[in-house]
């Protein structure tokens, strides 16, 4: 198999199958090919020859965006992925930071633009009947680009900045080609498949798991923006067999009316990460097909896997070489205990941080940000800032987010298991929990819960089912309760907690709180409403 994302790509130059499709259209991989080699020369003549192309995109999952990344590869550039929900002086921040010579955009995004600096980047409206000509009239000759290596930067993605602002990682064409090849494999996809691709592909998800799987198997690829309500009719309008999914999309779809057809449709396998144990199975279950949902970000630097005997709420098994530090002593944190009832009786020493300690692993750093690459490169390891502990067989568990540690009365907790345990409440789609201040020293644990559709919950009703959870740590009981319609979250439908921790109490949802020593709820009157 090729070793680059361009030898993967012209591998299907001469294949008149189905490589992609958009709504009620359709491309042939030669169509998609010729039209990537086109891009590819119509961008290289807008460059500037003294410095590196770099092509921004900000564009939405259309064919363009797709035929953008595919000029990057055959022509030999640097795509980067522009987040479509960045706004102004953020938005005009990455342009700039990823040294854009030319930014492809959109009639619909263009005007975001306006007014902002860019660094001299050159906008091109795709929309514009000036790009079609030009696109029209270029060669579609794949050859006279300059030479690509397996190491060498295909994209420049950004991190989604759930925890800060996100920053440019460089992903190599062997990560790409890699990510595609094993889940090609593991799935034995071949060009009569079709991958639905739903995920932003300005992110490492869509790309590393969609765009590279359409890429090393000759499937065509199916684009959509996600909707939870039509995303039954697109898989069996465009015949999908394979998608790929990042944060809750499954929640999300869950969330709607059941219907007696449901799994009635050619869908095969879904991948991803971040889904709850739970949605996993229900949506395998009612969907009927297969889910594997595994651990990756953005770097690549910390890979884990889960196994057919991967227990309930483990991420699976590391890599050689991943393990759990603690940051301070610089030593791996001890296994987790558990008591009878399965609390972690050693939270404080058992939770660390994910780390590389062989290295950077298949992390590149981040372009243009030494000071950050250094910080995840503390001490010659690669430090995730992902909290997790590892129970005695090496199994692990994530425990959330480095800033996801609330101290309790002298007592540290983790948010991840808190909220996979509230996700047993079959009337719940979705749980955030975080720290707000005491009123005298420490945190309170609040959490914020979105209803399933139809579904119902009672402030005596969460009572008694956290009571009716052994595995409850006295401590972890939420202080504070938020009933929202729906959690503020990024493109990529990972949940932005610092917003919840801002808001804290002043939010116009409703809010139920109990009393110090009183584990009953009762709504409350402290929110801004």
């Amino acid at each position: 198999m090729a070793d680059t994302v361009r030898g993967l790509l012209l591998e299907h130059a001469a294949r008149d199958t189905v490589g992609l499709k958009h709504g009620a259209d359709t491309w042939t991989w030669r169509e998609v090919i010729a039209g990537g080699a086109a891009r590819a020369h119509v961008l290289r003549d807008l460059a500037r020859p003294e410095k590196p192309l770099h092509v921004g995109v900000l564009l939405p999952n259309s064919p363009e965006m797709a035929l953008a990344i595919t000029a990057g590869a055959i022509g030999g550039h640097i795509t980067v992925g522009i987040n479509a929900t960045r706004r102004g002086a953020a938005l005009a921040a990455d342009v700039r930071r990823a040294d854009c010579q030319v930014l492809l955009t959109d009639a619909a995004h263009l005007p975001l633009l306006d007014g902002l600096d860019l660094g001299g980047a050159t906008v091109v409206d795709t929309d514009a009947a000036s790009w079609g000509d030009a696109v029209a009239a270029a060669p579609t000759s794949t050859d006279g680009f300059p030479d690509v290596t397996t190491m060498d930067t295909f994209m420049l993605i950004f991190t989604s900045g759930t925890s800060g602002e996100p920053k440019a990682v460089q992903v190599a064409h062997f990560m790409v080609v890699m990510a595609g090849s094993v889940l090609v494999d593991k799935y034995g996809l071949g060009p009569d498949d079709v991958a639905y691709c739903a995920m932003p592909l300005f992110h490492s998800n869509a790309v590393m798991a969609g765009f590279a799987v359409s890429a090393a198997s000759g499937a065509a690829l199916a684009l959509a923006e996600f909707s939870a309500s039509s995303f039954l009719d697109d898989i069996r309008r465009y015949g999908a067999t394979y998608l790929n999914y990042v944060g809750k999309p499954l929640a999300y779809v869950l969330a709607t009316p059941a219907r007696p057809d449901d799994a009635d449709n050619p869908l095969r396998f879904a991948f991803g990460n971040e889904a709850s144990d739970r949605d996993i199975r229900e949506f395998a279950q009612r969907f009927g097909c297969s889910v594997w949902d595994g651990f990756g970000s953005t770097e690549s630097a910390v890979i884990i896997t889960r196994t057919e005997d991967t227990p309930l709420g483990s991420i699976g098994v590391p890599f050689d070489g991943v393990a759990v530090y603690d940051r301070v002593t610089r030593q791996e944190c001890p296994r987790a205990v558990h008591d009878e009832a399965g609390r972690v009786v050693n939270l404080d020493e058992a939770v660390g941080e994910l780390v590389n300690t062989q290295g950077a692993g298949f992390f590149a750093g981040y372009y243009n940000d030494e000071r950050a690459t250094a910080e995840r490169l503390d001490g010659g390891m690669y430090w995730s800032g992902d909290l997790a502990y590892r129970d005695a067989e090496g199994f692990v568990f994530l425990a959330g987010r480095t800033d996801d540690w609330l101290r309790v009365d002298g007592e540290n907790l983790a948010a991840a298991p808190l909220e996979q345990l509230l996700l047993r409440h079959e009337a719940l789609s979705q749980a955030a929990v975080y720290a707000v201040a005491d009123e005298r020293v420490g945190d309170q644990v609040m959490c914020a819960l979105v209803l399933r559709s139809g579904a119902t919950l009672t402030p005596s009703g969460l009572t008694d089912f956290l009571a009716a959870q052994p595995d409850l740590s006295p401590k972890a009981w939420p202080r504070h309760v938020r009933i929202a319609a729906a959690l503020p979250s990024t493109a990529t439908n990972k949940v932005l907690k610092r917003e919840l921790r801002a808001e804290g109490l002043a939010t116009s949802d409703l809010l139920w709180s109990r009393g110090e020593r009183d584990r009953t709820y009762a709504e409350s009157a402290r929110s801004s409403s």
